[in-house]
C-alpha cells in the first residue's frame, strides 16, 4: 500500500459536487486513510452529499472558511495534515458575471490562505484543483499545460489567479504544489444550476431547458468519478511543480447534450427554449490530456453510459435536488 494511505488528508470544499464524490471514492479505495473535510457550506455545499458516510470514523467534517487563517493553521497542526486537496471554489460563471466579489474572496484569497498555512506546516503535497476555463477559448486543436492563460469570465480569471499564486509558492518557496485543470464534470450530486442537472431536473418537472444562443458552444465532458481517479493517480504518481490537464475525450456542443438528455427522458424539441447568450461566452474548450495519461490514467466512462446513469440518478433522487430548486 502506498505510504500516503497512512496519512491524514485535508479536503477543502468536500461538501460540494466534485469534492463529495472524491471523498466517497477515496474512502472506498483507500481503507486506512483519514479525511478531514473543511467546507463553509455555501449554497452549493450540501451536507446531504455525504449523508451516507458521515458516520464513517475515517471521515471528519469541519465547518469553516478557507480564508480563516487561524482555523486552517490549527487544523493542519492539530490533525498533522500532510496532504491538501483543494477543491473549495466558487464555480458558476453566471454568478461571477452578476457579482465577482465572492469569487475573488474564495478563489484567490482562500487559496493564498491555504498556501500560507501549508507552507508554515511544510505539508508533503498540495493539490490545487483548477479548470480548463483558465486557458480561454480555442478554435482548433487542444490546450497543453504550457499554453498561456487567457481567461474570459470573472470566474475563470479568479481561478487563473489562484493557479499563478499556487505556482509561485512552488517556485519561490519550494512548496510541493501540483495543479490540475479539468474539463466539464457531470454526475451525481451536482448542484442543479449547472447545465446537465439543470436540464434533467427541468424536464422531470415538465419545464423547458434554456439553451444559450445557438447552442453550438463546445465543451469536453468527463464523468466526476473519472476525475476522482485522475486525482488519485496524481496523489500517487504526480510530480510536484507540474500541471496536469484532465479531459474526458467527449467534445460535444451544448445542443448535442440537450438532445441526448431529451431523448433519454422521452422529450422533443418543444422542450427547448433558446435564450440570450451569456456575455463573453467562450466558444470551445479542449484539453490535451496526454501528460496525464502518461501517468497511467485514462477515462473509463463513455459519455453515453455516464449520461444515462446520471439521468437515472436524478430521476431516482428527487429528495436530493427538489429542495435545492425549491427552498
Amino acid at each position: 500500500m502506498d505510504k500516503r494511505d497512512t496519512i491524514n488528508i485535508l479536503i477543502t470544499g468536500g461538501s460540494g459536487f466534485i469534492g463529495s464524490n472524491f471523498i466517497r471514492y477515496f474512502l472506498q479505495h483507500h481503507p486506512s486513510v483519514t479525511l478531514f473535510n473543511l467546507d463553509k457550506l455555501t449554497y452549493a455545499g450540501n451536507p446531504a452529499n455525504l449523508r451516507d458516510i458521515e458516520q464513517d470514523p475515517r471521515y471528519h467534517f469541519i465547518h469553516g472558511d478557507i480564508c480563516d487563517a487561524v482555523l486552517v493553521h490549527d487544523l493542519l497542526k492539530r490533525e498533522k495534515i500532510r496532504t491538501i486537496v483543494h477543491f473549495a471554489a466558487e464555480s458558476h460563471v453566471d454568478r461571477s458575471i452578476s457579482d465577482a466579489s465572492a469569487f475573488i474572496h474564495t478563489n484567490v484569497l482562500g487559496t493564498y490562505t491555504l498556501l500560507e498555512e501549508a507552507l508554515s506546516e511544510q505539508v508533503d503535497r498540495f493539490i490545487h484543483i483548477s479548470t480548463d476555463e483558465v486557458y480561454g477559448s480555442i478554435k482548433k486543436g487542444s490546450f497543453t499545460e504550457t499554453d498561456p492563460l487567457n481567461p474570459s469570465s470573472p470566474y475563470s480569471s479568479s481561478k487563473a489567479s489562484s493557479d499563478l499564486i499556487a505556482r509561485s509558492y512552488r517556485i519561490t518557496y519550494g512548496l510541493p504544489v501540483i495543479i490540475t485543470r479539468c474539463t466539464n464534470n457531470y454526475g451525481p450530486y451536482q448542484y442543479p444550476e449547472k447545465l446537465i442537472p439543470l436540464f434533467i431536473t427541468n424536464l422531470l418537472e415538465e419545464k423547458k431547458v434554456p439553451v444559450y444562443g445557438s447552442g453550438k458552444n463546445v465543451r469536453d465532458w468527463i464523468h466526476v468519478l473519472d476525475h476522482c481517479q485522475a486525482i488519485d493517480c496524481i496523489l500517487q504518481r504526480g510530480n510536484p511543480g507540474e500541471i496536469y490537464n484532465i479531459g474526458g475525450d467527449n467534445e460535444l456542443s451544448n445542443l448535442d447534450i440537450t438532445w441526448k438528455i431529451l431523448q433519454l427522458l422521452g422529450k422533443d424539441e418543444s422542450s427547448i427554449e433558446y435564450v440570450k447568450d451569456r456575455p463573453g461566452h467562450d466558444f470551445r474548450y479542449s484539453l490535451d490530456s496526454s501528460k496525464m495519461k502518461a501517468l497511467g490514467w485514462k477515462p473509463v466512462y463513455s459519455f453515453e453510459q455516464g449520461l444515462s446513469e446520471t439521468v437515472a440518478w436524478y430521476t431516482s433522487n428527487s429528495w436530493w435536488w427538489h429542495p435545492l430548486k425549491h427552498p
